[in-house]
Protein backbone atom coordinates (compact mmCIF):
# COMPACT_ATOMS: atom_id res chain seq x y z
CA UNK A 1 0.00 0.00 0.00
CA UNK A 2 2.81 2.45 1.08
CA UNK A 3 4.70 1.85 -2.78
CA UNK A 4 1.53 2.42 -4.26
CA UNK A 5 1.33 5.78 -2.59
CA UNK A 6 4.90 6.47 -3.47
CA UNK A 7 3.70 5.68 -7.14
CA UNK A 8 0.87 8.16 -7.29
CA UNK A 9 -1.33 5.33 -7.45
CA UNK A 10 -3.70 5.72 -4.53
CA UNK A 11 -6.70 8.67 -3.93
CA UNK A 12 -5.32 9.43 -0.33
CA UNK A 13 -7.74 11.65 0.61
CA UNK A 14 -10.89 9.25 0.63
CA UNK A 15 -12.11 8.12 3.82
CA UNK A 16 -11.48 4.59 5.22
CA UNK A 17 -13.86 2.72 7.58
CA UNK A 18 -12.33 4.66 10.48
CA UNK A 19 -13.83 7.95 9.06
CA UNK A 20 -10.08 9.38 8.45
CA UNK A 21 -8.16 9.95 5.39
CA UNK A 22 -6.48 7.39 3.86
CA UNK A 23 -3.46 9.54 3.78
CA UNK A 24 -3.56 10.01 7.58
CA UNK A 25 -3.62 6.23 8.39
CA UNK A 26 -0.71 5.36 6.14
CA UNK A 27 1.22 8.12 7.62
CA UNK A 28 0.63 6.97 11.07
CA UNK A 29 1.21 3.20 9.87
CA UNK A 30 4.79 4.11 8.33
CA UNK A 31 6.26 6.01 11.76
CA UNK A 32 4.02 3.62 14.18
CA UNK A 33 6.41 1.59 16.67
CA UNK A 34 4.76 -1.87 15.67
CA UNK A 35 5.60 -1.69 12.26
CA UNK A 36 9.14 -0.84 13.14
CA UNK A 37 9.19 -3.48 15.93
CA UNK A 38 7.77 -6.14 12.87
CA UNK A 39 10.39 -5.57 10.57
CA UNK A 40 13.12 -5.68 13.29
CA UNK A 41 12.24 -9.06 13.78
CA UNK A 42 11.85 -10.04 10.09
CA UNK A 43 15.79 -9.27 10.21
CA UNK A 44 16.69 -11.03 13.28
CA UNK A 45 14.58 -14.11 13.71
CA UNK A 46 14.17 -14.91 9.56
CA UNK A 47 17.08 -13.04 8.36
CA UNK A 48 14.89 -11.43 5.85
CA UNK A 49 15.47 -7.77 4.57
CA UNK A 50 11.64 -6.39 5.08
CA UNK A 51 12.41 -4.59 1.58
CA UNK A 52 12.59 -7.27 -0.56
CA UNK A 53 9.38 -8.82 0.98
CA UNK A 54 7.18 -6.22 -1.46
CA UNK A 55 9.86 -4.62 -3.47
CA UNK A 56 9.09 -1.36 -4.97
CA UNK A 57 9.41 -0.59 -8.37
CA UNK A 58 13.26 0.59 -8.35
CA UNK A 59 14.74 -2.62 -6.27
CA UNK A 60 12.35 -4.92 -8.13
CA UNK A 61 14.07 -4.31 -11.48
CA UNK A 62 17.55 -4.28 -9.85
CA UNK A 63 16.44 -7.98 -8.39
CA UNK A 64 15.70 -9.21 -12.08
CA UNK A 65 11.81 -9.18 -11.40
CA UNK A 66 9.34 -8.17 -13.87
CA UNK A 67 5.75 -8.05 -13.87
CA UNK A 68 3.80 -11.47 -15.53
CA UNK A 69 0.93 -10.33 -17.59
CA UNK A 70 1.62 -8.82 -21.09
CA UNK A 71 -0.98 -7.93 -23.65
CA UNK A 72 -0.50 -8.46 -27.49
CA UNK A 73 -2.00 -6.46 -29.96
CA UNK A 74 -1.55 -6.49 -33.49
CA UNK A 75 -3.89 -7.16 -37.01
CA UNK A 76 -5.13 -10.55 -35.12
CA UNK A 77 -6.11 -8.60 -32.02
CA UNK A 78 -7.06 -4.88 -31.97
CA UNK A 79 -8.82 -4.24 -29.10
CA UNK A 80 -6.31 -6.16 -27.32
CA UNK A 81 -5.18 -9.49 -26.04
CA UNK A 82 -3.91 -11.37 -22.60
CA UNK A 83 -0.96 -13.65 -22.28
CA UNK A 84 0.69 -14.53 -18.81
CA UNK A 85 4.73 -13.82 -19.86
CA UNK A 86 6.23 -15.53 -16.62
CA UNK A 87 4.64 -18.68 -17.81
CA UNK A 88 6.49 -19.09 -20.93
CA UNK A 89 9.69 -21.72 -20.65
CA UNK A 90 12.38 -19.62 -20.00
CA UNK A 91 14.67 -21.90 -22.73
CA UNK A 92 12.22 -20.37 -25.21
CA UNK A 93 12.67 -17.02 -24.54
CA UNK A 94 16.06 -15.27 -26.50
CA UNK A 95 18.84 -13.80 -24.34
CA UNK A 96 17.26 -10.52 -24.52
CA UNK A 97 14.64 -11.83 -22.81
CA UNK A 98 12.01 -11.91 -25.71
CA UNK A 99 9.75 -14.89 -26.69
CA UNK A 100 9.60 -15.04 -30.52
CA UNK A 101 7.90 -17.70 -32.51
CA UNK A 102 6.32 -17.80 -35.73
CA UNK A 103 4.27 -20.85 -37.38
CA UNK A 104 1.39 -21.87 -38.83
CA UNK A 105 -1.86 -21.83 -37.61
CA UNK A 106 -4.36 -24.99 -36.90
CA UNK A 107 -7.86 -23.28 -36.31
CA UNK A 108 -10.71 -25.32 -34.31
CA UNK A 109 -14.34 -23.40 -33.42
CA UNK A 110 -14.33 -26.22 -30.50
CA UNK A 111 -12.57 -26.94 -27.53
CA UNK A 112 -13.35 -30.29 -28.16
CA UNK A 113 -12.05 -30.38 -31.57
CA UNK A 114 -8.93 -29.03 -30.42
CA UNK A 115 -8.29 -31.66 -27.50
CA UNK A 116 -8.58 -34.08 -30.01
CA UNK A 117 -6.24 -33.04 -32.36
CA UNK A 118 -3.55 -32.24 -29.85
CA UNK A 119 -4.35 -35.67 -28.43
CA UNK A 120 -4.34 -37.57 -31.91
CA UNK A 121 -1.10 -39.39 -33.71
CA UNK A 122 -0.38 -39.45 -37.01
CA UNK A 123 -2.35 -37.33 -39.88
CA UNK A 124 -4.47 -34.07 -38.56
CA UNK A 125 -2.62 -34.39 -35.52
CA UNK A 126 -0.99 -30.87 -34.47
CA UNK A 127 2.30 -30.79 -34.73
CA UNK A 128 5.35 -28.65 -32.87
CA UNK A 129 5.91 -25.11 -34.04
CA UNK A 130 1.75 -24.63 -34.99
CA UNK A 131 -0.03 -22.39 -33.28
CA UNK A 132 -3.40 -23.81 -32.24
CA UNK A 133 -6.11 -20.93 -32.95
CA UNK A 134 -9.13 -21.15 -31.20
CA UNK A 135 -12.47 -19.40 -32.12
CA UNK A 136 -15.62 -18.64 -31.63
CA UNK A 137 -15.28 -19.46 -27.25
CA UNK A 138 -15.56 -15.78 -26.74
CA UNK A 139 -18.58 -14.34 -24.61
CA UNK A 140 -20.97 -14.78 -27.68
CA UNK A 141 -19.88 -18.35 -28.70
CA UNK A 142 -19.79 -20.21 -25.20
CA UNK A 143 -19.92 -17.61 -22.71
CA UNK A 144 -16.42 -16.90 -22.09
CA UNK A 145 -15.88 -20.45 -21.06
CA UNK A 146 -12.49 -21.21 -19.04
CA UNK A 147 -10.00 -23.31 -21.84
CA UNK A 148 -7.89 -25.10 -18.92
CA UNK A 149 -8.67 -28.38 -20.69
CA UNK A 150 -6.52 -27.57 -23.96
CA UNK A 151 -3.29 -25.60 -22.31
CA UNK A 152 -3.42 -29.04 -19.65
CA UNK A 153 -3.77 -31.36 -22.72
CA UNK A 154 -0.70 -29.63 -24.27
CA UNK A 155 1.34 -29.93 -20.92
CA UNK A 156 0.93 -33.54 -20.23
CA UNK A 157 2.84 -34.30 -23.79
CA UNK A 158 5.84 -33.38 -26.04
CA UNK A 159 4.15 -30.65 -27.77
CA UNK A 160 3.70 -28.76 -24.49
CA UNK A 161 7.11 -26.74 -25.24
CA UNK A 162 6.65 -26.22 -28.81
CA UNK A 163 3.09 -25.28 -29.48
CA UNK A 164 1.24 -21.97 -29.08
CA UNK A 165 -2.56 -21.36 -28.70
CA UNK A 166 -4.46 -18.19 -29.65
CA UNK A 167 -8.32 -17.63 -28.34
CA UNK A 168 -10.89 -15.48 -27.68
CA UNK A 169 -11.73 -17.25 -24.82
CA UNK A 170 -9.91 -17.45 -20.85
CA UNK A 171 -7.33 -18.99 -19.63
CA UNK A 172 -6.93 -20.85 -15.99
CA UNK A 173 -4.53 -19.16 -13.75
CA UNK A 174 -2.92 -22.24 -13.54
CA UNK A 175 -2.22 -22.82 -17.42
CA UNK A 176 1.66 -22.39 -18.90
CA UNK A 177 3.45 -21.58 -21.65
CA UNK A 178 2.67 -19.01 -24.94
CA UNK A 179 -1.63 -18.85 -23.94
CA UNK A 180 -2.77 -15.88 -25.20
CA UNK A 181 -6.16 -15.69 -24.53
CA UNK A 182 -9.16 -12.82 -24.41
CA UNK A 183 -8.58 -11.77 -28.22
CA UNK A 184 -10.95 -9.15 -28.86
CA UNK A 185 -12.69 -8.45 -30.82
CA UNK A 186 -14.28 -11.97 -30.14
CA UNK A 187 -14.65 -14.26 -33.60
CA UNK A 188 -18.52 -13.90 -33.40
CA UNK A 189 -18.23 -9.99 -33.30
CA UNK A 190 -16.73 -10.04 -36.35
CA UNK A 191 -12.70 -10.32 -34.95
CA UNK A 192 -10.25 -10.98 -37.02
CA UNK A 193 -9.05 -14.58 -35.21
CA UNK A 194 -12.49 -15.64 -37.11
CA UNK A 195 -11.11 -15.40 -40.13
CA UNK A 196 -8.42 -17.28 -39.98
CA UNK A 197 -7.31 -20.58 -41.83
CA UNK A 198 -5.32 -23.75 -41.79
CA UNK A 199 -2.27 -23.00 -42.60
CA UNK A 200 -1.26 -18.86 -42.24
CA UNK A 201 1.59 -17.82 -40.45
CA UNK A 202 1.18 -16.04 -37.04
CA UNK A 203 3.77 -14.82 -35.14
CA UNK A 204 3.59 -14.09 -31.93
CA UNK A 205 6.20 -12.11 -30.31
CA UNK A 206 6.57 -10.96 -26.06
CA UNK A 207 8.89 -9.33 -24.42
CA UNK A 208 9.21 -10.62 -20.75
CA UNK A 209 11.53 -7.56 -19.49
CA UNK A 210 9.40 -4.71 -20.94
CA UNK A 211 5.98 -6.41 -20.68
CA UNK A 212 4.87 -5.52 -24.83
CA UNK A 213 3.96 -7.87 -27.04
CA UNK A 214 2.37 -8.60 -30.35
CA UNK A 215 0.10 -11.25 -32.14
CA UNK A 216 -0.15 -10.73 -36.27
CA UNK A 217 -1.21 -12.70 -38.85
CA UNK A 218 2.23 -12.47 -41.21
CA UNK A 219 1.60 -14.51 -44.18
CA UNK A 220 0.34 -17.49 -45.35
CA UNK A 221 0.80 -21.12 -47.44
CA UNK A 222 4.44 -20.85 -45.85
CA UNK A 223 5.60 -17.67 -47.37
CA UNK A 224 5.88 -14.57 -44.72
CA UNK A 225 4.38 -11.35 -46.05
CA UNK A 226 4.34 -9.26 -43.20
CA UNK A 227 2.03 -7.42 -40.43
CA UNK A 228 0.69 -4.88 -42.93
CA UNK A 229 0.20 -7.55 -45.22
CA UNK A 230 -1.85 -9.47 -42.99
CA UNK A 231 -3.99 -6.61 -41.57
CA UNK A 232 -4.91 -6.19 -45.38
CA UNK A 233 -5.99 -9.70 -45.77
CA UNK A 234 -7.96 -9.89 -42.43
CA UNK A 235 -10.33 -6.89 -43.71
CA UNK A 236 -10.69 -8.60 -47.27
CA UNK A 237 -11.75 -12.38 -45.79
CA UNK A 238 -15.03 -12.76 -44.57
CA UNK A 239 -15.77 -14.42 -41.39
CA UNK A 240 -15.25 -18.45 -41.05
CA UNK A 241 -18.76 -20.14 -42.07
CA UNK A 242 -18.49 -23.02 -39.08
CA UNK A 243 -18.50 -20.54 -36.23
CA UNK A 244 -21.62 -20.39 -34.06
CA UNK A 245 -22.93 -19.93 -30.64
CA UNK A 246 -22.99 -22.93 -28.50
CA UNK A 247 -26.80 -24.41 -28.94
CA UNK A 248 -27.48 -24.92 -25.90
CA UNK A 249 -25.94 -21.33 -24.41
CA UNK A 250 -28.36 -19.80 -21.52
CA UNK A 251 -30.56 -17.04 -22.41
CA UNK A 252 -29.32 -15.41 -19.92
CA UNK A 253 -25.43 -15.79 -21.14
CA UNK A 254 -26.41 -14.58 -24.59
CA UNK A 255 -28.42 -11.38 -22.90
CA UNK A 256 -24.76 -10.69 -21.31
CA UNK A 257 -22.52 -11.50 -23.94
CA UNK A 258 -24.50 -8.95 -26.32
CA UNK A 259 -24.57 -6.13 -23.57
CA UNK A 260 -21.13 -6.55 -23.19
CA UNK A 261 -20.48 -6.42 -26.96
CA UNK A 262 -22.40 -3.20 -27.31
CA UNK A 263 -21.08 -2.22 -24.33
CA UNK A 264 -17.14 -2.02 -26.00
CA UNK A 265 -16.97 -5.85 -26.09
CA UNK A 266 -14.13 -8.46 -24.40
CA UNK A 267 -11.91 -5.17 -22.90
CA UNK A 268 -14.70 -2.78 -22.41
CA UNK A 269 -17.74 -4.09 -21.98
CA UNK A 270 -16.96 -5.02 -18.07
CA UNK A 271 -18.43 -1.20 -17.74
CA UNK A 272 -22.13 -1.05 -19.75
CA UNK A 273 -22.77 2.31 -21.23
CA UNK A 274 -25.95 2.61 -20.78
CA UNK A 275 -26.42 5.56 -23.11
CA UNK A 276 -24.92 3.17 -26.04
CA UNK A 277 -27.14 0.30 -25.27
CA UNK A 278 -29.98 2.71 -25.19
CA UNK A 279 -29.05 4.24 -28.60
CA UNK A 280 -28.54 0.42 -30.50
CA UNK A 281 -31.75 -0.51 -29.08
CA UNK A 282 -33.76 2.18 -30.35
CA UNK A 283 -31.33 2.43 -33.82
CA UNK A 284 -32.95 -1.12 -33.95
CA UNK A 285 -36.61 -0.66 -33.10
CA UNK A 286 -36.71 1.80 -36.02
CA UNK A 287 -34.98 -0.01 -38.30
CA UNK A 288 -37.93 -2.67 -37.98
CA UNK A 289 -40.75 -0.02 -37.93
CA UNK A 290 -42.00 -0.58 -33.89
Amino acid sequence: MLHLRRLGLLETTCLTALGRPLGDVLDEWEGCERRQRFRALLRERDGVDPATVIHDPGSARRAGLTGTIAFPAGNLAPQGSVVKATAIDPSLVGEDGVYRMTGPARVFTSERAAIAAIKAQGEGAVKPGEVVVLAGCGPSGTGMEETYQVTSALKYTPLGRHVAVVTDARFSGVSTGPCIGHVAPEALAGGPIGRLRDGDLLRIVVDRARLEATLDLVGAEGVEHGAAWGRAELERRPTREDLAPASRLPADTRLWAALQDIGGGTWGGCVYDVDAILEVLAAGKKALGR
